[in-house]
């Protein structure tokens, strides 16, 4: 590797490109099944090599260096928390939404403000707790308690004047 100052050159950083971009692509793309998360892996290999450039004893060892960066790479994405909470936006389209049945407790909690509504829901129906909403939302985890605790009381005056609770 010809170093200049901690950084590659241009000529070496195209030469690591060209010998295994296609390499760390299908290799990635083995473990995730998506495209774009594959590229996404060769780009993080490759910064990882640019930022922070190694000496190799022979090709091989570069090698197995790459391949051996990429698989570490795509686990981390495989046991990432947003991996194991998503899925693509085709399967989602494929689910509708439930359409809450009238007099139903989701139905109640959709008469709710937003502000409570999205807490409630987020808390109850997805299962997240009150720090974790509070990071989807860009909320103080003290805000999103005060939310659960002022829509639930809501819910229930709700609940109480219609005769369900």
């Amino acid at each position: 590797m010809v170093c200049t100052e901690g950084t590659l050159d241009r000529a070496e950083a195209v030469r690591l490109v060209e010998t295994y971009s296609d390499l760390i692509l299908r290799l990635s793309y083995s473990y995730l099944k998506s495209t774009e998360d594959a590229k996404d892996i060769c780009q993080t290999v490759f910064l990882k090599l640019l930022e922070k450039p190694r000496t190799f004893d022979s090709p091989e060892h570069e090698r197995a260096w790459i391949i051996r960066a990429a698989a570490n790479a795509c686990k981390d994405v495989l046991k990432s928390h947003w991996r194991r909470t998503t899925v693509e936006m085709d399967a989602a389209g494929q689910v509708p939404a439930p359409e809450p049945e009238e007099g139903s407790l989701l139905a109640a909690v959709g008469l709710l403000p937003p502000k409570y509504r999205a807490v409630i829901y987020l808390y109850y129906y997805e299962g997240y707790t009150a720090k974790e909403i509070a990071h989807m939302l860009g909320e103080n985890p003290a805000t999103v308690a005060t939310r659960l605790s002022r829509g639930r009381a809501r819910l229930k005056t709700m609940l109480e004047s219609e005769g369900m609770a």
